[in-house]
């Protein structure tokens, strides 16, 4: 089974969806039969690094609110993301662009560490309230997973997996992606949402079983094979 899931880095309940499908994850008893794919998606494309703006601030501006909703906004999304496990600190949070972070996380699909790699910058941004735009960051992190520092830094120097960020953001509109996550089970089922992980244990079920072979109960006979032959 091939689980793809369109997520943001900054896009708080992406991270929080990601602990709730992983708690029905775990206990999925055929979970080492699960592939997992992250794809790339930009909630604000045109970010620019705002040095001296906090996060409450740009949340206010986006949604047309003030300052202060806009904490409360935050403050309530923490209290979430505490409920699974999760600690955020939105008072450190760095706002930057997310496309070198999506390219490292192609970068690190190739090298066989994308999963690694993508609970690593949620972390960075949320919890430790580190620059997700920055190389040096980024080189750290990769690093930290066991990829080879040069090869990142002339990864992320370069122009190697732009192609590849624009067309799974292509790929999410043409599948009618309006918010992320967004989870994709085997190009047939969506969840939208961080749901609650008995929504994604229901889906991991309903998809598992389609995938299996029918079972036989009763000896074939009384039938006629495609060659003709009856018995």
């Amino acid at each position: 089974m091939k689980v793809e899931i369109w997520s943001d880095i900054v896009c708080p309940f992406c991270y929080i969806g990601k602990r709730k499908f992983e708690h029905a994850l775990n206990a999925f008893p055929h979970k080492e039969h699960i592939e997992i794919e992250w794809r790339s998606y930009q909630l604000d494309p045109e970010m620019q690094p705002s040095e001296g703006m906090s996060v409450h601030q740009y949340l206010a501006e986006r949604k047309g609110v003030s300052a202060a909703q806009g904490k409360a906004m935050n403050d309530q999304m923490t209290k979430m993301a505490s409920e699974v496990g999760l600690d955020y600190h939105f008072d450190q949070a760095i706002i930057t662009n997310t496309l070198q972070a999506h390219r490292l996380l192609h970068f690190a699909k190739n090298k066989g560490k994308q999963q690694e790699t993508k609970e690593k910058l949620f972390a960075a941004y949320y919890t430790e309230g580190k620059d997700i735009g920055d190389l040096a960051v980024l080189t750290a992190i990769g690093e930290s997973v066991g990829l080879v520092a040069e090869e990142i830094k002339e990864s992320l120097q370069g122009h190697t997996f732009i192609d590849e960020v624009n067309a799974d953001i292509y790929m999410a509109q043409q599948i009618g992606v309006q918010g992320v996550p967004f989870f994709v089970f085997n190009n047939k089922y969506a969840v939208s949402g961080a749901q609650p992980s008995d929504v994604f244990t229901q889906v991991l079920e309903k998809v598992w079983q389609e995938e299996q072979p029918l079972e036989e109960i009763i000896a074939s006979s009384g039938s006629c094979s495609v060659d003709g032959l009856c018995d």
